[in-house]
C-alpha cells in the first residue's frame, strides 16, 4: 500500500473497488476520528475510540442539470486548520461557548467542496459550491449508516396536514425501536438519537439551515441499518387549508428541493457523540455550527416569563366580568403578571381576524392594554398565524411596534421547505429592525437561526403540554424525560410548563377549561430550570396560580437565560437533573418518569463558602396526590451531597444563594 502524507491527515490506499483516497480528521482530544473516502462515490464514516459510530455512508448533491457532486470526484486541494476560541451568547443557557475543533476543507474539480469538522463532542460536514451562476438542487444524498441494529429514538411524523407528506406540526413522541424496525416509507424528524451501546449515544442533527429545506430522516434501503435524509420539494402551488384554514398548504411541488446562488454553503450535517447520557444535557453543537448574530445592538432583547391564556382557556374566576378574549380579561392577566414579576403577557388567538391581523376584534382594545401593561412593567406579545402576518408583514410590524407591542408569537408554520425557511429568516430580520421578539410555533426544530437572530426567543417543534388537553394515552413523563437529551439538542423549546392541577397516571384525563398535567407539582417546577426557553410560558390561569402562590412565587424567581450550565445526571426517558447559574445564584431542576427514584446531587460545582438552598420536592403523599410537595430551607456548601426522593412522575427544583 502506498502512503503519501498530505498535511498530516491524508492517506491513499488501494481499495477493493479500485483507487480511493481516504482523508482522516481527528478531534482535538483524539477520541473521535472522521474519515472521508473518495472513490466512485464520496463516503464518510466516524469512530469514537473503538466504537464505530457512522459506518461508510454516501453523500452527494445532484444538480438540476444532472451533474452529481460526489460521483467520481477529483480532489484538487486540501487544507487543514484548527480552532480554539470562545464566543459570547447573551440569550442562551451560558454566557460563553468554547468553540474548539479541527477542520479539513476538501476542494474538488467542478467548483465544489466539503468542509469537515471534528469536535470533542461530535462531527459535522457541509457541502459548498463556487459556481458562477444560480444552481438548482434536484436532490441531496445524506446517509447515516450503522454497522449494528442499534436501538433508536425515532420521532415519526404523525401530524400530517392534509395530503402533503412534508407538512407537519413537527410534534412527536419517540418510538424506541431497533434501526431495522424503522417503518418503510415513513419520515422522522431530527434530532434522532441512536444508542451505540456501552453508554454511548449518537444524535443526528442539522445546523445553519438557511436558503434550503430542512432534513427529515427515513430508512436507507441500500443499507441494512441505515438512515438517510429526505427533503421537501419546492412549492409550486399553495392554498389556504389545514386547521381553520390557517395553514398555507402546498397543493403541488416542483421536482427540485432548492434554487440558490452558485456560490453557496449548504447546511451542516452533524452527529453529536456522547460517552454518557448526561453529556447530552449540556451540548452546544448547534450554536458552534451557526452564524454569529446579525443584530449589533441586542440590549432591547429581553427574555422572560409569560402569562399565557390559551392553555387555561381564559378561565379565571371570582371576577365581576365575563372572562374571555376581551380587554378586561387581559387587564387581569397583566395585573397578575405585574404582581408576580412576570415580564410578558401573550394575547393568543382571537384578538384579530384570523387571516387579517390588521383588523382588531371589537372586544379588544390593544392600544389600551399596551399602555396598561407599560404602567405595570408588563410587555404585550401578540399571536398570529404565519399566513396572516406574512401577507402584511411591514404594515403589521409598523402598526404594532408603534403601539408598543414587544413581539409576535407566529403559529401554523408547519413546513420547512426552502420557501418557508427563507420566509422565517426574512421575518426574523425584519422583526429585529422593528425591535420585536419572535416566538415561532407550529415550527420545525431550531437549527441555529436563534444564534444568528437572537430576537427569536423560542420555538415549538415539540409535543408540548398543550397536548395534555386532548391526548390521554400519551406517556408524558417518559417523553418529558426524553426531550432534554434529544429535542433540546437543537435549541430552545416552548413546552409551556406550569400546570397547577397535577394528576397521577390513573386519575389524569383531558380537560379543555380545567386542564391538568401528568405527574407532580414539582415535576412542573423542575421544568423551569431544566427546559431551555428564553421566553418561558406560565401555562395555567392567574386564578390557579394565585391559589398556589408559594409555587408561583418560586417560579417567578427562576430566570430564563443563564450564565453557566452544569449537567448533573440523567438517563434518556428515565430522569434528568441539571444545574444552571445566573449571577451568584444557582438553580437546580430534575424530573423522573413514572418510576419513583432517589437521586443524589453532588454540589461540588458551587463556589467556596456557605449557601442557603430553597428546595421544592415531592411530598410524602405525592404518589396519591401529585399536588403534594414539601418546601424546605437548608444550609449547603460545595462539599454537600443532597439526596432527593422523587415520586412517580415527580421532580424537584432548588434555588441556591450565597449567604450574605
Amino acid at each position: 500500500m502506498n502512503r503519501i502524507l498530505l498535511q498530516a491527515v491524508i492517506f491513499i490506499f488501494l481499495s477493493v473497488s479500485g483507487w480511493a483516497q481516504v482523508l482522516h480528521l481527528k478531534s482535538p482530544n483524539g477520541k473521535i476520528e472522521m474519515d472521508l473516502e473518495n472513490g466512485t462515490k464520496i463516503r464518510w464514516s466516524v469512530k469514537h475510540k473503538d466504537t464505530e459510530v457512522v459506518a461508510p455512508s454516501a453523500i452527494s448533491l445532484t444538480l438540476g442539470s444532472g451533474e452529481v457532486l460526489g460521483n467520481n470526484a477529483k480532489i484538487t486541494s486540501t487544507k487543514k486548520s484548527a480552532s480554539n476560541t470562545t464566543f459570547e451568547t447573551p440569550v442562551y443557557k451560558k454566557k460563553t461557548v468554547v468553540d474548539q475543533y479541527n477542520q479539513l476543507i476538501v476542494s474538488f474539480k467542478g467548483n465544489f467542496g466539503l468542509i469537515l469538522r471534528a469536535y470533542n463532542d461530535g462531527v459535522a460536514y457541509r457541502f459548498f459550491t463556487n459556481k458562477n451562476k444560480k444552481i438548482t438542487i434536484a436532490s441531496e444524498e445524506a446517509s447515516f449508516n450503522f454497522s449494528q441494529d442499534h436501538k433508536a429514538f425515532v420521532p415519526y411524523v404523525r401530524d400530517l396536514r392534509e395530503k402533503d407528506m412534508y407538512t407537519s406540526a413537527f410534534e412527536a413522541l419517540y418510538d424506541e425501536i431497533p434501526l431495522s424496525k424503522f417503518v418503510k416509507d415513513t419520515l422522522a424528524i431530527s434530532p434522532l438519537l441512536v444508542d451505540l451501546g456501552n453508554g454511548k449515544k449518537a444524535a443526528i442533527i442539522e445546523a445553519e439551515l438557511e436558503d434550503y429545506p430542512g432534513m427529515f430522516l427515513t430508512r436507507n434501503i441500500q443499507a441494512q441499518y441505515g438512515l438517510q435524509g429526505v427533503f421537501a420539494y419546492y412549492p409550486k402551488q399553495e392554498r389556504l387549508g389545514g386547521y381553520n384554514k390557517m395553514n398555507y398548504m402546498v397543493a403541488e411541488r416542483e421536482d427540485y428541493i432548492a434554487e440558490t446562488n452558485g456560490s453557496h454553503s449548504f447546511p451542516w450535517r452533524a452527529v453529536i457523540i456522547s460517552e454518557n447520557d448526561s453529556e447530552l444535557l449540556n451540548n452546544d453543537m448547534i450554536q458552534k455550527l451557526s452564524s454569529p448574530s446579525q443584530i449589533s445592538d441586542m440590549s432591547w432583547i429581553k427574555p422572560g416569563k409569560v402569562a399565557w391564556d390559551w392553555w387555561n382557556d381564559w378561565n379565571i374566576s371570582k371576577v365581576d366580568f365575563k372572562a374571555g378574549i376581551n380587554t378586561q380579561t387581559y387587564k387581569y392577566y397583566i395585573d397578575f403578571a405585574s404582581k408576580n414579576n412576570i415580564e410578558y403577557v401573550v394575547i393568543d388567538e382571537g384578538w384579530s381576524e384570523e387571516t387579517d391581523i390588521l383588523k382588531i376584534s371589537p372586544a379588544m382594545n390593544i392600544k389600551e392594554l399596551i399602555e396598561y401593561g407599560k404602567q405595570k412593567n408588563v410587555g404585550i406579545i401578540l399571536w398570529a398565524s404565519w399566513y396572516a402576518i406574512n401577507q402584511v408583514l411591514d404594515d403589521a410590524f409598523t402598526k404594532y411596534s408603534n403601539m408598543g407591542v414587544k413581539g409576535f408569537k407566529i403559529d401554523f408554520i408547519d413546513r420547512d421547505d426552502q420557501k418557508m425557511v427563507n420566509s422565517l429568516y426574512n421575518i426574523a430580520k425584519k422583526a429585529a429592525s422593528y425591535k420585536l421578539l419572535i416566538d415561532y410555533h407550529g415550527m420545525y426544530k431550531p437549527t441555529g437561526i436563534q444564534r444568528t437572530y437572537p430576537n427569536i426567543v423560542n420555538f415549538e417543534g415539540v409535543k408540548g403540554l398543550e397536548n395534555a388537553k386532548w391526548t390521554p394515552n400519551d406517556d408524558m413523563p417518559h417523553y418529558e424525560t426524553s426531550i432534554p437529551f434529544i429535542r433540546m439538542l437543537a435549541g430552545p423549546m416552548d413546552y409551556t410548563p406550569g400546570a397547577m392541577r397535577n394528576a397521577t397516571k390513573a386519575d389524569f384525563r383531558p380537560s379543555n377549561s380545567l386542564p391538568m398535567s401528568q405527574g407532580t407539582r414539582c415535576h412542573q417546577l423542575g421544568m423551569y430550570v431544566l427546559y431551555e426557553a428564553p421566553l418561558q410560558m406560565m401555562a395555567d390561569s392567574p386564578t390557579a396560580y394565585m391559589k398556589e402562590q408559594e409555587s408561583t412565587t418560586f417560579i417567578s424567581k427562576i430566570p430564563t437565560t443563564f450564565d453557566e450550565t452544569v449537567a448533573l445526571d440523567g438517563k434518556v426517558g428515565e430522569y434528568a437533573a441539571i444545574a444552571r447559574k445566573k449571577g451568584s445564584t444557582w438553580f437546580i431542576g430534575g424530573l423522573t418518569n413514572w418510576s419513583a427514584r432517589e437521586i443524589e446531587l453532588d454540589l461540588s460545582f458551587l463556589e467556596k463558602g456557605a449557601f442557603t438552598a430553597e428546595i421544592f420536592k415531592d411530598g410524602m403523599n405525592a404518589e396519591k396526590d401529585p399536588t403534594d410537595y414539601k418546601r424546605e430551607i437548608i444550609k449547603v456548601t460545595n462539599t454537600s451531597k443532597l439526596k432527593v426522593q422523587m415520586a412517580p412522575g415527580g421532580g424537584f427544583a432548588i434555588i441556591i444563594n450565597p449567604e450574605k
